[in-house]
């Protein structure tokens, strides 16, 4: 049932029934195939980064997931985890461009264009479902996970059919993301389509909800609660656990959970120790005299031969 209904919007779109819109700037979309967290805005804000220092002028819209607002929103340094969504909050720190958001990419695109006219280059995160969009770069991003038992939601983790056939888009690149002390999954890849790797490990340094520092041995042998609400919550405590930092009290919560489930988590006496996305959100209801806050980031290593083929794949920076 879920296959035929991919089966049919798309039909819908090629017979021009749903309007696919093509904007006057490149569009790169990251996205995954799979439910949950394969580390799709890690890899946006790497990206951002790799394409500021290529001369672009970058902007992001997103959906954003959890938000409790509808229509157009440009996401601002002051902007709320609620009223804008986590992972776009987070991006507009992490990144420092702009960052609009929308159940409508194309309109909060729109509205990004022109309020920022600058940008000449727009990320897309998590949109390869997205066709009301059109993408000049597509990316594909996976986790251990794979793809799964290969079955279609609901009786797999698959948004769309891997290997694409007719219900599937093709990407351009493929991105197989893993932990450093395990090996990428093994994943059928369509022929012509260049898979590169990416490990994630967590910072030598916590932070702070006011931006301070502090080394991420200071938990060895401490006390705290560790946070996540993420959608692979005990991923982030095994990391914890490798570099030698045991929580005495690890509570999982939902993906993009709203801040006012981490407000109880602030009435006891112990540190807390979360994952950046979930220290946007313990900032909206931290309260002086509440235990400290501080989070592990998550670091991605990219291979150069990567960004190399996402330079190959865009056109030349339009000055």
């Amino acid at each position: 049932m879920y296959g035929l209904l991919l089966w049919l919007r798309r039909i819908a779109y090629r017979l021009a029934i749903l309007r696919s819109e093509r904007l006057p700037v490149p569009v790169l979309v990251v996205g995954n195939l799979v439910v949950g967290g394969a580390g799709k805005t890690p890899t946006v804000l790497a990206l951002l980064e790799h394409l500021k220092r290529r001369g672009w002028e970058p902007g992001v819209v997103s959906r954003g997931h959890g938000r409790r607002g509808v229509g157009v929103l440009e996401v601002r340094s002051d902007t709320l985890p609620s009223e804008g969504g986590d992972e776009p909050v987070l991006i507009r720190k992490r990144g420092s461009v702009p960052v609009f958001v929308c159940k409508d990419r194309a309109a909060a695109a729109r509205a990004l264009l022109k309020a920022h006219p600058r940008v000449n280059l727009l990320l897309c995160d998590d949109g390869l479902q997205h066709l009301a969009l059109q993408r000049d770069l597509a990316v594909a991003v996976f986790d251990e996970r794979g793809i799964g038992n290969g079955w279609l939601l609901p009786a797999g983790l698959l948004r769309e059919p891997w290997p694409p056939g007719l219900l599937g888009s093709l990407p351009d690149l493929v991105l197989q993301q893993h932990r450093r002390d395990r090996q990428p999954a093994s994943i059928p890849l369509p022929a012509g389509v260049p898979c590169f790797a990416g490990r994630r490990m967590l910072s030598t340094e916590l932070v702070g909800l006011d931006g301070q520092r502090l080394p991420l041995s200071e938990l060895v042998n401490s006390r705290f609660a560790a946070v996540a609400g993420i959608a692979q919550p005990q991923a982030f405590f095994d990391m914890l656990r490798q570099q030698g930092c045991q929580a005495a009290l690890e509570i999982p919560l939902a993906d993009h959970a709203p801040p006012e489930a981490y407000a109880a988590l602030l009435r006891h006496s112990m540190p807390v120790v979360c994952t950046e996305k979930d220290l946007v959100k313990l900032a909206e209801c931290w309260r002086m005299g509440d235990p400290p806050v501080w989070a592990a980031r998550l670091e991605l290593a990219l291979d150069q031969a990567f960004f190399d083929a996402v330079d190959e794949r865009l056109p030349a920076v339009a000055r």
